[in-house]
C-alpha cells in the first residue's frame, strides 16, 4: 500500500492538486461575496464589525486568486488532460466539458479584474469601481456552474448540500441588496429638487417682482 502512495501522486497528483485548489477557489470566492453583500445590506450599522468584515472580504478575495492560480497550473500540468495553454486560458478552447470549463476561465479572468482593482480604486474612480465591484456575484455564479457542470465532486451529496446552504443566503442578501438600491433610488426621485435662481435675475432682487 505504501509503495502505490508515490504511483499514485505521480499519475493523479496534478489531478488531486487542481481538484483541491478549485474547491478551495470556489469556498473562498463564496465567503468573499457573501461578506461583500452582507456589508452591503448594512444589516448591522457598526462600524468596527464592518471594518472586520471588510478586512476578511479583502483577504479572502486575494486567497480566492491564489487557489486560482494553483487550479489553473495543476491542470495545465495534468499528464492525463493535456489541456496546453489555451486550454486553460482560453475560454471554451478545452474539449473536455468545454462549455463548464469555459466558464470556469471567464470567472477567473473576472476574478482577478475585480480583486485586483481594489488597489487602482483611486484612479478609476470610487464610484466606478463600486458599480464594478457588483460584478463579483457573476464571479460566485459563473464559478459555481463551472463546479456542476466540470467538477469530479459536484455528485456528492456534501457538497450539494454545501451549495444549497450557501446559495440560499447568498441569493436573499443578493435580492436583498437589490431592494435597498430600489428603495434608496425611489426616495431620491421622489424628493423635490430646490429651484434653482436664473443666472441672470439673482433670487430676491427686484426683477423677480411684477
Amino acid at each position: 500500500m505504501i509503495t502505490a502512495i508515490p504511483h499514485t501522486l505521480e499519475t493523479q497528483g496534478w489531478w488531486i492538486a487542481s481538484r483541491a485548489s478549485g474547491l478551495v477557489a470556489l469556498v473562498l470566492v463564496t465567503i468573499s461575496v457573501f461578506l461583500g453583500l452582507t456589508m452591503a445590506g448594512k444589516p448591522v450599522r457598526r462600524p468596527g464589525f464592518t471594518r472586520a468584515l471588510r478586512a476578511i472580504h479583502e483577504q479572502t478575495a486575494l486567497a480566492a486568486l491564489v487557489a486560482i492560480g494553483v487550479h489553473g497550473i495543476a491542470l495545465l500540468a495534468d499528464p492525463w488532460l493535456k489541456p496546453g495553454l489555451a486550454g486553460v486560458t482560453v475560454p471554451f478552447a478545452l474539449g473536455l466539458h468545454t462549455f463548464w470549463t469555459g466558464l470556469g476561465v471567464i470567472a477567473a479572468y473576472l476574478a482577478m479584474l475585480l480583486g485586483l482593482s481594489f488597489y487602482f480604486r483611486r484612479r478609476i474612480g470610487a464610484r466606478l469601481w463600486r458599480k464594478a465591484h457588483r460584478a463579483t456575484v457573476a464571479v460566485y455564479v459563473l464559478g459555481l456552474f463551472h463546479a456542476l457542470g466540470a467538477g469530479t465532486d459536484t455528485g456528492s451529496p456534501i457538497f450539494l448540500l454545501w451549495t444549497v446552504f450557501t446559495a440560499v443566503p447568498i441569493a436573499i442578501l443578493f435580492v436583498y441588496r437589490l431592494g435597498v438600491k430600489h428603495r434608496v433610488r425611489g426616495r431620491d426621485l421622489a424628493v423635490p429638487r430646490p429651484r434653482r435662481s436664473h443666472p441672470v435675475f439673482a433670487e430676491g432682487t427686484d426683477a423677480w417682482r411684477d
